[in-house]
């Protein structure tokens, strides 16, 4: 099922790449016309579709010009052709049903009580601005609401007296950068780190090929430090190709681990930092992160970077005691007592943010810093962006 609707979305996002601008152009008067029509059904005698029309029309324009302005304002820089179509059709879809219920269904007893239209008129004003509102929201503010999510998790004590502190930087996603990444650096410096991970997609999938992205994330992650050092693995392919990586990484004071381990000695104890490559084949990951598993020494502590959570059942399986992911980006989009409309996990929701006890295993997902690319609306509702601090430490110490 997964596969069938992500071909279609590719498909119109093919179609939209190609012919997207006269597509959008066309769009804005077709919807302001199926409003008029829906709104002047022959069994009321009082006509309102001039004025659901010319609401569509406004509506329609003031989305064209607020996505058309998130690169110009230096906040994002997709495509605006897609997300556009999604947006008019959920707003001609609510016009043109509220029109039909009024006219085809209830039209006898409209004609009886006139107010109801007007007030059917101002409620579907009001659904159109809040609809705005909330796109204005996900679009212009909530991106760049980073926050700071602390995590106590129950380990040895590494330090004598306080928790190890591990900041997790997620889904960098960067196209050109903006004051999101400033703000990063600033909380990583201000945080004070013992050791900092990176769990991939470090670029947005439409960039990914983009030397100018490579080189201003190579200059953004050339500023992260920490005494006990920086440690990246790859996240998506085709996000974090094999150019970018080169470009993004070489020469750089980061541990970049492909499918390798590095042990970690503090204060005379160890951590085993385990870094598996992404794939679209979930089969090989496991069998590497097994391979790495088995030079562990029994007992010593064992810290998994891995950009999705899809390997959880083998990490249980093999021990893991933490273990650090992405990809999910919570969602992106949330609604309330729901969650997640998609996670692009093979689980699902099962597994869509946040901290998770697994067996043996601590698994915690980062809602993630940047946002999706394609043809996707770049937008957070309901779930801004995070970097992750987690504390390991004797339980005393970790909370």
């Amino acid at each position: 099922m997964f596969e069938t609707v992500w071909n279609v979305y590719m498909t119109a996002n093919r179609v939209f790449a190609e012919r997207g601008l006269l597509i959008s152009i066309l769009l804005i008067p077709l919807a302001a016309m199926l409003a008029g029509r829906a709104w002047s059904p022959p069994t009321i005698p009082q006509r309102l579709g001039l004025p659901a029309a010319l609401l569509t029309l406004g509506f329609c324009a003031a989305d064209m010009a607020l996505l058309a302005a998130l690169p110009r304002l230096g906040l994002s820089y997709g495509k605006i052709e897609l997300p556009f179509l999604a947006i008019t059709l959920l707003r001609t879809g609510l016009t043109l049903a509220v029109g039909l219920l009024l006219g085809r269904l209830l039209g006898g007893w409209v004609s009886q009580h006139p107010g109801i239209l007007n007030t059917s008129l101002a409620s579907l004003l009001v659904i159109n601005l809040a609809i705005f509102a909330a796109e204005v929201q996900g679009m212009i503010f909530e991106p760049f609401r980073l926050g700071v999510s602390t995590v106590p998790i129950t380990a040895p004590g590494f330090l004598p007296d306080r928790p190890l502190r591990i900041l997790q930087l997620s889904d960098l996603h960067v196209e050109r950068l903006t004051r999101r990444e400033q703000t990063v650096l600033d909380q990583a410096a201000a945080l004070q780190p013992d050791l900092i991970v990176l769990t991939g997609d470090y670029v947005n999938v439409d960039y990914a090929s983009d030397p100018t992205t490579w080189q201003e994330t190579r200059g953004l992650l050339s500023q992260l430090h920490a005494p006990l050092g920086v440690y990246a693995i790859t996240g998506t392919p085709g996000v974090d190709t094999k150019d970018g990586v080169q470009a993004m990484f070489s020469g750089l004071d980061i541990v970049l681990l492909q499918d390798q381990l590095f042990h970690l000695e503090i204060e005379g104890q160890s951590i085993y930092i385990l870094g598996i490559n992404t794939t679209r084949q979930r089969t090989r990951d496991a069998a590497a992160l097994q391979e790495l598993m088995a030079q562990v020494p029994a007992g010593a502590y064992s810290l998994l970077l891995y950009h999705t959570p899809d390997l959880i059942e083998t990490a249980a399986e093999q021990g893991i005691d933490l273990y650090l992911a992405g990809h999910t980006h919570g969602g992106q989009i949330r609604l309330p007592f729901y969650g997640a409309l998609v996670t692009l996990s093979a689980y699902g929701k099962q597994y869509e943010m946040g901290q998770y006890q697994v067996g043996p295993t601590t698994l915690y997902i980062s809602r993630g810093i940047g946002m999706e690319g394609l043809g996707l609306p770049r937008v957070r509702f309901l779930c801004p962006p995070e970097l992750v601090l987690l504390e390991l430490g004797p339980q005393e110490d970790a909370r």
